[in-house]
């Protein structure tokens, strides 16, 4: 009989690891760039990145964000009762066509198809897959907006490390990737957690014309230029915002833009991370454009966060601080 429940162990043992192969197959074959597993509740690490937040919730440097005090972002089986595993898969939205060369930049995240619903597509696909192959697994997707510990997860799936400047960073393809996430309720293989290596290198912090990076790792969004052109509702941005954006409308990438790790990586070659047309030729006449036609040019993007007269704000504060 132990013989018997032995071997029965090792059976699933082996089926499990064969699965969490697949799983993480699958979501290459999906268009992910990069996958991996951890499990719940994850080293103890985890536990030094939630002592992270709460003190980086303390000095308030989350400004308006008052989205990131969720309870549920320290607790992960707030998000899923039961959860032993989690999915981590990271988007490749760097492309060939990224504008680079513009009297007004955007954030290169921004710039192709909303992430959000690709990833989000993408993942419901891997359920279904997962479902054919353990039906009674229960599964939840987290992108972005949920209220998941994104970096620190991603970490400890071996995707990559966080960077100095809160960025997670993959050896292969630096830090442009979006994230995306699959917690389920079933024990699968776990990969080994990433390792920082930063080394003593700190040319983000260096090059970040208002300082935002005020420690290794740790963001103030007050004095952070994608903070202020996305998420600020003010009718005006703060003067060392307006003073230091040298272009920037929508986000800022110069903190990845330096960094060493970003400067051979492979591009996205798929339509879907390819730039609008519209903001390769955004120029001046911009500030002519109606509410309505501002909602049509963002339809399909991650930028209609960015209401249309706070584009106009920006652009207007680009233009006076150049």
């Amino acid at each position: 009989m132990k013989n018997s429940e032995n071997c029965g162990s090792i059976n699933y043992i082996m089926n499990m690891k064969e699965i969490s192969k697949k799983l993480k197959k699958k979501a290459i074959d999906e268009g992910f760039s990069i996958a991996g597993i951890a499990n719940i509740p994850g080293s103890s690490r985890i536990n030094l990145r939630t002592k992270a937040l709460d003190r980086w919730l303390e000095n308030n440097f989350h400004s308006e964000m008052k989205w990131m005090e969720a309870e549920k972002r320290k607790n992960i089986n707030l998000l899923l009762d039961d959860a032993k595993s989690v999915l981590a898969v990271g988007y490749n939205y760097l492309s060939e066509k990224n504008i680079k060369v513009n009297n007004f930049k955007i954030a290169k995240f921004s710039q192709g198809e909303d992430y959000h619903k690709l990833i989000n597509k993408k993942l419901k696909n891997i359920g279904k897959w997962i479902n054919s192959e353990l039906p009674e697994c229960k599964w939840k997707i987290c992108v972005d907006s949920s209220p998941l510990l994104e970096k620190a997860w991603a970490e400890e799936s071996g995707l990559g490390w966080i960077g100095k400047n809160s960025n997670l960073i993959n050896k292969e393809y630096g830090s442009w990737i979006s994230l995306g996430f699959m917690i389920f309720n079933t024990k699968f293989e776990a990969d080994n957690p990433a390792k920082p290596q930063c080394g003593q290198c700190e040319k983000c912090i260096d090059k970040c014309p208002t300082k935002a990076i005020t420690e290794p790792f740790v963001i103030n969004s007050q004095l952070c230029i994608a903070y202020h052109t996305i998420e600020n509702r003010d009718l005006n941005l703060p003067s060392n915002i307006a003073n230091n954006l040298n272009g920037w409308i929508a986000g800022c990438d110069i903190c990845q833009d330096i960094c060493p790790w970003n400067k051979s990586t492979p591009t996205n070659k798929t339509i879907e991370a390819n730039p609008k047309q519209w903001m390769q030729e955004l120029n001046l006449d911009a500030l002519t454009w109606k509410d309505h036609e501002w909602s049509e040019k963002l339809k399909g993007t991650t930028l209609k966060r960015i209401k249309p007269w706070m584009w106009r704000r920006n652009i207007r504060a680009s233009i006076h601080n150049k």
